[in-house]
């Protein structure tokens, strides 16, 4: 038996150590056995980070890794994220915009009020019927009070926050608490075994690092994954049509001005502009396609909507690839973060996907190398199909705009450019409600049935019911609603101000969990 003792992340940023809190806090009554985590990391690469969107589940890995949401506050300039509002994706009206929030609907599970909304909407968006929140974001408030726990929410929250900082607060955490070996240095020789393992790797300072387990965290380079395993990358720019963007950073006009507790997404002529609310300062960002508008005219339309304070600001230019590796692991080395892949940031999927992949490696990881192949199979496969279906929800957002007004938008409603899953589940809900129960039934789903509501009723969608649809759980509807009513005027009238809860959580803190 050859056991799996030394784990070897090359490369930093949010991927690699979130991936090395992950696995060496599941593994730390290994390390007086000879278990070790090392992370090498070039001192010559710096982080990319425009102001970062989450998903709850970072809560729970936040948790898990044991560092304290008080201090993720207090260093990493965060902020609370309750879901995003996208304005103008399907009309491109001023007054066209929906939220996609992070509460599911009231009851969710038990009964399905879509279906329920679609035959008597009575004056309200989906999103009021169903749930408070979209209300909270309009309102600007916290999704807890002060004296709410750590990681325990009134509303469902991910975060906002700078990428940078959260990088170094995850390092220090890392190495200071849970033992991770830190490693200064160029990777200049990745050496191979016989049988197509990585063997070792050869820094540039000339240390040798052997290892068990390699995890590919370099990058757009893919440093292992891509250059020493020749693993291909699967495109999906037919599908996706954004490959450039455009980001500034912008302070705000007054030190008190209200930060925006949710995601703004913009449809623009030829993609869309996010606006990142953190305590210092928004992230914006326009992400376009370079086959429809040139970087000088996207630039022209950041600027516009920034407005005169953004006449002066310095904006980066960034490309996007859009896909994934076909496999992720291959051999002894698994590829996380950007060497696995990239999709547009429309719904801040690049840390979850970290995320789901190093808690699949920390809690599956194999004991030896004998079985370390039938791990890495199902490994690729529940990947593959994350991927796939994150790839089907992004464009869903594309798909079902009703804009004519340039090639872009046109080009996007093309049936050849949707994937065939999705043009079959859109067909299936002209006349079926998503629902848990019939096209969402995978441990796998990264996206549930009630995301899919919210966009397809926030976007216009309306499924043709047969009759008699919703009468025997008509009653249970209509107590949902009056419960989502009246959760609304608590929160409205329990919750702090965004900007006032977090200076109360930097200035006292949270009560530890």
């Amino acid at each position: 038996m050859t056991p799996v003792q030394n784990i070897v992340i090359v490369g930093g940023g949010t991927a690699g150590w979130l991936t090395a809190g992950l696995i060496a806090a599941k593994h730390q009554e290994r390390r007086p056995h000879g278990f070790t985590v090392t992370l090498v990391e070039s001192p010559n690469v710096p982080t990319i980070g425009v102001g970062e969107g989450t998903w709850p589940t970072l809560r729970n890995s936040l948790r898990r890794i044991g560092v304290s949401e008080t201090e993720l506050f207090r260093q990493c300039d965060a902020a609370f994220k309750q879901g995003a509002r996208f304005s103008r994706w399907t009309t491109g009206a001023e007054d066209d915009g929906y939220y996609h929030p992070l509460m599911l609907p009231q009851s969710f599970g038990q009964v399905n009020l879509a279906q329920h909304w679609l035959a008597d909407p009575e004056g309200e968006s989906f999103c009021d019927t169903v749930t408070p929140q979209g209300r909270l974001c309009d309102d600007g408030l916290g999704p807890k009070t002060i004296a709410t726990p750590e990681y325990e929410a009134v509303a469902n929250y991910a975060y906002h926050l700078d990428a940078g900082k959260f990088s170094h607060f995850l390092q220090r955490h890392c190495r200071d608490v849970l033992g991770v070996r830190h490693v200064l240095a160029d990777v200049a020789q990745v050496s191979m075994a016989e049988n197509g393992d990585i063997e070792s790797l050869g820094t540039d300072q000339g240390e040798t690092i052997a290892g068990d387990l390699f995890v590919d965290c370099t990058g757009f380079s893919a440093l292992l994954i891509g250059k020493a395993l020749h693993v291909p990358f699967r495109s999906c720019a037919g599908t996706l049509f954004c490959d450039s963007a455009l980001a500034v950073q912008i302070p705000y006009e007054e030190p008190a001005d209200p930060i925006a507790c949710h995601t703004i997404s913009t449809a623009q002529s030829a993609g869309w502009i996010w606006d990142i609310g953190l305590p210092t300062r928004r992230g914006v960002g326009h992400v376009f396609s370079s086959a429809h508008i040139s970087p000088e005219d996207a630039e022209r339309e950041l600027r516009a909507y920034l407005g005169p304070r953004g006449d002066d600001l310095a904006v980066r230019r960034l490309s996007i690839r859009s896909g994934h590796r076909e496999q992720f692991w291959k051999g002894n080395c698994v590829a996380a973060g950007l060497a696995a892949g990239f999709l547009e940031p429309l719904e801040a999927s690049a840390i979850v996907l970290i995320e789901l992949s190093a808690k699949m490696i920390a809690d599956q990881l194999p004991p030896c190398r004998e079985v370390m192949d039938v791990v890495a199979r199902r490994f690729n496969e529940t990947t593959l199909y994350r991927w796939g279906r994150i790839i089907d929800f992004l464009k869903l957002h594309y798909a079902l705009t009703r804009r004519t007004d340039s090639d872009f938008w046109r080009d996007n409603v093309r049936p050849e450019t949707i994937p065939e899953r999705l043009r079959d589940l859109m067909e299936l809900w002209r006349f079926q409600v998503p629902w848990n129960i019939d096209e969402f039934d995978r441990a796998e789903e990264v996206f549930p049935s009630a995301s899919y509501q919210y966009v397809l009723y926030g976007m216009g969608h309306r499924t043709v019911l047969m009759p008699g649809t919703g009468d025997a759980d008509a009653e249970a509807a209509r107590r949902a609603k009056r419960e989502n009513r009246a959760q609304r005027q608590r929160l409205l009238a329990g919750l702090p101000r965004h900007r006032e809860l977090i200076a109360k959580i930097v200035a006292h803190g949270l009560q530890p969990v």
